[in-house]
C-alpha cells in the first residue's frame, strides 16, 4: 500500500543569529507565512527555524529554487547557507505541530512574550504580558536585536522619570516593541512599516493586547511617521531595522525625535556601530553602542550638545 502525498512539507535549518531576521524576511516575501524558531535551552544561541509549506505548491524543483534565493542572505554576513531538510507532514498534523514550537518566553525580569492560545504560566505570573500572533513571521522577541531593545525599554521605565510619554516606532514589524513601550508607561505609540502584512500584524497584536485607542499604525516609511505624529516628534524614537536602512533614514531623524528625546537603534551589527556613530555625528546626534549580545548591538541616541 503507498502512502499518501504529504500535505505540507515541513522545512527545518539551522537559524544563525546574524541570519535569523533576514530568513524570516525573505520567507515572507515568498509567501511563507507560518514560521517558527524554536530555541533549545541547552543552546540558545543556536537556533532552529521551521516553516511549513503547502505540498502542491512546492514540489521539488521549487524547493531547490528556494535554497538558492535564500543563499545571497547568508553570503552578506559571509557564511553558508545552513542546510535546508524537508519533512513530509499531513494536514491534520501541521497545525498542532506549528503551535507546539511557541512557548512562554521571558524578557529581562519584567516582560513576557506570549502566545495568544497559550495562559500565562503561574512561574510567570507579575510579568507584564506581550500576546502575540507569531502566524505573521514579523518578529515575535526570539532575535537578538528585539530582546535588547525590549531590555532597554524597561531599563528606560525603571530610570528616574520612566519611559518617555510619546513613542514613535520605525519599522513596526510585529508591534512587538510599540506595545512593550506602552505596557511599561508609555502614553501612545506611533508605528509605521514598509510592509502592508506589518502593519496588519502590528494592528492585530495591538488588537490582542487591548491597546488599539493608544497605538495609531500606518504603511509608509520615516515621512509618514512624522505625518502620524502630526508635526510634534516623539520622546522615543524606537528603531530596529539594519544598519544600512538607519544610514538612509537618519537625515529625517530630527523629524520624528525631539531635540530632548532618545532613540534606540538595534538591527545593526556590533562592527557598524562606529561607521553608523560617525554618519549620524555628522548630521547632529550623539550615538553610543550601550548593550550587545552575539555579534549585535544596540546603540543609544540623543542630540549632540
Amino acid at each position: 500500500m503507498s502512502l499518501a502525498a504529504p500535505s505540507w512539507w515541513r522545512l527545518e535549518m539551522a537559524a544563525p543569529p546574524e541570519l535569523e531576521d533576514s530568513l524570516i524576511w525573505k520567507l515572507g516575501m515568498l509567501g511563507i507565512s507560518r514560521v517558527a524558531v524554536r530555541h533549545s535551552p541547552a543552546d540558545p544561541h543556536q537556533p532552529l527555524l521551521l516553516a511549513w509549506l503547502p505540498a502542491i505548491d512546492w514540489p521539488e524543483a521549487e524547493r531547490l529554487e528556494l535554497a538558492a534565493a535564500l543563499a545571497p542572505l547568508a553570503d552578506t554576513f559571509r557564511l553558508p547557507l545552513p542546510e535546508l531538510a524537508w519533512f513530509p507532514q499531513q494536514e491534520e498534523d501541521w497545525s498542532s505541530s506549528w503551535k507546539q514550537h511557541w512557548q512562554a518566553d521571558p524578557v529581562g525580569l519584567r516582560l513576557l512574550i506570549l502566545p495568544a492560545w497559550l495562559d500565562q504560566p503561574p512561574e510567570h505570573e507579575g510579568r507584564l504580558v506581550i500576546r502575540m500572533d507569531p502566524g505573521s513571521a514579523f518578529g515575535t522577541g526570539s532575535h537578538p536585536t528585539t530582546r535588547l531593545c525590549l531590555e532597554a525599554l524597561e531599563q528606560l521605565a525603571d530610570a528616574p522619570g520612566g519611559i518617555p510619554s510619546r513613542v514613535a516606532d520605525l519599522g513596526c514589524g510585529s508591534g512587538i516593541l510599540g506595545i512593550a513601550a506602552l505596557l511599561l508607561g508609555a502614553s501612545s505609540v506611533a508605528a509605521v512599516d514598509t510592509d502592508s502584512l506589518a502593519v496588519r500584524a502590528t494592528a492585530d497584536n495591538v488588537a490582542l493586547a487591548g491597546l488599539a485607542p493608544r497605538l495609531q499604525v500606518r504603511q509608509g516609511s520615516v515621512e509618514a511617521l512624522a505625518e502620524l505624529l502630526d508635526g510634534c516628534p516623539a520622546d522615543l524614537l524606537l528603531c530596529n531595522i539594519l544598519a544600512p536602512v538607519i544610514e538612509a533614514l537618519a537625515p529625517a531623524f530630527d523629524t520624528v525625535l525631539a531635540p530632548t528625546g532618545v532613540g534606540l537603534l538595534s538591527g545593526l551589527l556590533v562592527a557598524q556601530a562606529p561607521k553608523l556613530a560617525q554618519i549620524l555625528a555628522a548630521l547632529g546626534w550623539r550615538a553610543e553602542l550601550v548593550a550587545q549580545q552575539s555579534q549585535w548591538g544596540l546603540m543609544m541616541l540623543h542630540k549632540a550638545r
